[in-house]
C-alpha cells in the first residue's frame, strides 16, 4: 500500500514525535509498503490536502496530532487514517471533559477542577483560588498537553503560582488534581471495535521519582516492568478499567491508559492516549514485545485493523 506518516508537528512534543515516525517508517517500509513522510506544520496544509495515499498513518502527539484537528482535515478529505476519530482524540486530549466521562462509567479518578484563563480572571485569580482549595501535594498542569509538559507536582504552597504560569505556557485551561502516590502503570488497548483486549500491564520506575519528561524519552530514564507484579484479581481489573475508557471516549484501533495505583491498592485513572509514543523506549512497543510482537508487526497489525474496519 501507498502509506503516509505525518510526523513531527509544531507542538512541545515535537522532538518525540519525530523519533515516533521515524520507528513507524522504518516499520512500515519492512513490510513492504510505499511510504510518504510528512513533516506536518500546519503552514503547509496543502502537504495534506494535495496528498495521494491509500492511509494515513499519525505520528504526531500534542496540539493538531492528538487533539482531533489533522483526524478532521483528513476526514474532509475523504482519507482514511489509523486510529482514533476526531471527537475520540478531543476527549481524550481534553482532560477535564475525559475525567467527566470516566466518573459516568465509573472509573476511579483524581479529585479535580479545571480553571480557564480569561481577561478578567488570570492566572493570579486562578493560584488564589487553588491555594482555598487544594493542599499540598497536589498537582497543576495544562489541561490539554502530553508528554508531563508543563506540569508541576505541588509540595510546598509557595510553588503554586509559578506551577500556574508554566501550565499556562501551554494552555489556556489549568488542571489542579490531587496527587496520588502509588505504583504508576500503564495499559496498551488494541483490537477492532467492541473487541479490544488490553496487553500486559507495565509498571513504570522513573530513575527521577517521577516519570517526567526525560524518563519517557531519555534512554535509561525509567525501568519498565512487564508484566507488572500485582495481584491477578486487581490486574484484571485495572485492564477491565483500560477498556473501558477506551471505549466510553470512543477509541479506535489502539491507545494506552495511565493508572496510579494507590497505597490501599485501588487503582486511579490518569489519562487516555491516543496516540501514544512510539519511540525505541516507549510503552506501547514494551507491552506489544511481551506478548510476541515486534514493532513492526504490532504496526502492521494496527493498519490490518485499519483496514479490516473500512471494509
Amino acid at each position: 500500500m501507498k502509506i503516509a506518516v505525518i510526523y513531527g508537528g509544531v507542538s512541545g512534543e515535537r522532538e518525540v514525535s519525530l523519533s515516533s515516525g521515524k520507528g513507524i517508517v522504518n516499520a512500515l517500509r519492512k513490510k513492504g509498503h510505499e511510504v510518504l513522510e510528512i513533516d506536518f506544520n500546519p503552514d503547509r496544509l496543502d502537504d495534506i490536502i494535495n496528498l495521494k495515499a491509500d492511509l494515513v498513518f499519525i505520528g504526531l502527539h500534542g496540539k493538531y496530532g492528538e487533539d482531533g484537528r489533522i483526524q478532521g482535515l483528513l476526514d474532509m478529505l475523504g482519507i482514511p487514517y489509523v486510529g482514533s476519530g476526531v471527537l475520540a482524540s478531543a476527549l481524550a486530549m481534553d482532560k477535564a471533559k475525559a475525567k467527566q466521562v470516566f466518573m459516568m462509567n465509573n472509573i476511579p479518578l483524581a479529585k479535580s477542577e479545571v480553571y480557564a484563563i480569561s481577561s478578567n480572571y488570570g492566572t493570579e485569580s486562578i493560584a488564589e483560588e487553588i491555594k482555598k482549595t487544594f493542599k499540598p501535594p497536589f498537582v497543576i498542569k495544562p489541561n490539554k498537553e502530553g508528554s508531563t509538559l508543563g506540569l508541576t507536582i505541588v509540595t510546598d504552597r509557595s510553588q503554586i503560582a509559578e506551577a500556574v504560569s508554566s501550565a499556562a505556557a501551554s494552555d489556556d485551561a489549568i488542571l489542579a488534581e490531587e496527587f496520588i502516590k502509588g505504583r504508576e502503570l500503564t495499559v496498551a488497548v488494541m483490537g477492532p471495535k467492541g473487541n479490544e483486549k488490553a496487553l500486559p500491564i507495565i509498571e513504570i520506575i522513573p530513575k527521577n521519582g517521577f516519570y517526567d519528561y526525560e524518563s519517557k524519552y531519555a534512554p535509561g530514564g525509567s525501568q519498565h516492568i512487564v508484566p507488572a507484579v500485582i495481584e491477578e484479581s486487581t490486574a484484571e481489573k485495572i485492564k477491565d478499567y483500560a477498556i473501558l475508557a477506551h471505549q466510553s471516549l470512543g477509541c479506535e484501533i489502539y491507545s494506552r491508559v495511565d493508572f496510579i495505583l494507590n497505597e490501599d491498592g485501588l487503582p486511579v485513572i490518569l489519562e487516555v492516549n491516543t496516540l501514544p509514543g512510539m519511540t525505541p523506549t516507549s510503552l506501547f512497543p514494551d507491552a506489544a514485545k511481551a506478548v510476541g510482537i515486534d514493532y513492526s508487526d504490532m504496526i502492521e497489525e494496527f493498519v490490518t485493523l485499519t483496514l479490516d474496519k473500512m471494509n
